[in-house]
């Protein structure tokens, strides 16, 4: 089974879920360090459908760069758009399988996917 993260290594949830991937016999991980090498909008949209939530569950609403820039979690758009800006603002991690995505907090919630 492939199994790709949007990992920052920074994050104690982050590293947990990675490390819960890491663990699992079968399973190749692909480590996407999304601050490094951010995904576009149109990636952002596609992971966070795929996981069943919207942009406005996925962001973290609480990073310096949402108060900066006044960001209203309101309007979808406008939060897709900050994400793709601003990748700071993407809840982490997100695991992404064949099975489907999921933000991993807890990090357990890997676990669904494998």
């Amino acid at each position: 089974m492939k199994a790709t993260i949007w990992h920052n290594p920074r994050c104690s949830k982050s590293r947990q879920a990675l490390a819960i991937l890491e663990e699992t016999p079968g399973v190749a991980v692909t480590v996407l360090e999304y601050l490094k090498t951010p995904p576009t909008r149109a990636e952002i949209a596609a992971v966070l459908a795929q996981a069943g939530v919207r942009p406005s569950q996925a962001v973290r609403k609480g990073e310096a760069v949402a108060r900066e820039i006044g960001l209203d979690t309101g309007d979808d758009a406008t939060v897709l758009d900050a994400m793709a800006q601003h990748p700071i603002l993407i809840e982490r991690p997100i695991v992404i399988t064949d099975k489907g995505a999921v933000i991993a907090r807890p990090p357990e919630k890997a676990r669904a996917l494998l």
